[in-house]
């Protein structure tokens, strides 16, 4: 009888101990329940918070400084270095009287919508506080041209005039309201060149033919090379491969290679003097793209060339204020 008492107090104990392990299991569930639902408080009373101070400090920005009149654009100066007018800089730049010069990305949408322009090298913006804006352009300088021949309307043939800078970007002539200084289609002072595709002059892009960088490389040159003032660059035709045809305004016809163009040009500047001092008169062709012989063909000694026209250089950036 004392064992079976013993047995049942045994099993009284083992009850206590079960439901003890089972409250206290409840107490760390109910413990980890509100820490969790206390995170989740704290998370979102935090992401509110930080909202409210986003909006808020938007709110200020806007009222104190992007709305602020004192900081209202009232003068947009341009300087630029060519001959783009300037109400049309400032219609290019896209810029009203009264937005904010403190206002979001101006400089940079600004800077982007004047690049955006064939005729346009590089442009500086900057804010002149409290109510200016300045603009500075560099305007590519067109060396070559080439005629493309278009039919219009009426169904007339016309040539339209396209213009390559020192690096070979593709520009349209400015309409003659867009500029300062008159200009005229047919510009007699740049060479023409010839041999090229339509598609392949696409304006705001460099034209990537290796015939045509050392054209654009002769023109540019020309002006300091041995020839200068002796002839006229007039034409320009990279349709042969690997050389360039060139022709003068004194009616000679001379072939380059593609390579050693300053050596070429001093081997047309020897064989120029050796037809005057041996009286060959000009030369009506010479092909300079033989490495070891120069073939030369001369005119007649009584047909007088045109003089030459004094070479053209690169101007001279200087900006204008406007």
């Amino acid at each position: 009888m004392s064992f079976f008492n013993r047995k049942q107090k045994n099993r009284r104990l083992g009850r206590v101990h079960v439901l003890d392990v089972k409250l206290r299991s409840d107490q760390v569930r109910r413990t980890r329940v509100r820490l969790a639902a206390l995170a989740c408080v704290a998370l979102i009373g935090t992401i509110l918070g930080v909202l409210a101070l986003w909006r808020g400090g938007e709110w200020v920005l806007n009222r104190v400084v992007y709305e602020n009149p004192a900081f209202a654009i009232r003068s947009v100066e341009v300087q630029t270095d060519g001959v783009i007018a300037p109400h049309q800089l400032r219609l290019w730049a896209n810029v009203r009287l009264g937005q904010s010069l403190l206002g979001p990305d101006l400089l940079e949408k600004v800077k982007r919508n004047l690049e955006m322009v064939p005729a346009i090298e590089t442009v500086s913006v900057e804010r002149v506080l409290p109510k200016t804006l300045r603009i500075r352009v560099t305007e590519r300088e067109p060396v070559l041209q080439i005629a493309v021949p278009q039919a219009t309307p009426r169904g007339v043939m016309e040539n339209l005039i396209f213009h390559l800078d020192a690096k070979g970007v593709v520009m349209q002539p400015l309409d003659p309201k867009q500029r300062t200084k008159p200009f005229l289609q047919a510009d007699d002072t740049l060479p023409l060149l010839s041999g090229l595709k339509q598609m392949d002059l696409r304006p705001g892009r460099p034209v990537e033919s290796p015939a045509v960088q050392v054209a654009l490389r002769l023109a540019t040159e020309f002006a300091y090379s041995p020839m200068a003032g002796l002839v006229d660059l007039k034409r320009i035709d990279v349709s042969a491969p690997d050389v360039l045809v060139v022709t003068t305004g004194q009616g000679s016809e001379v072939t380059f290679g593609l390579e050693n163009l300053d050596q070429q040009m001093r081997r047309w500047r020897q064989v120029h003097e050796e037809g005057y001092r041996m009286r060959k008169g000009n030369l009506a062709s010479l092909d300079l793209s033989v490495a070891n012989n120069a073939p030369a063909r001369w005119l007649d000694p009584k047909i007088v060339p045109p003089p030459a026209k004094p070479p053209k250089t690169t101007r001279t950036k200087k900006p204008r204020h406007v």
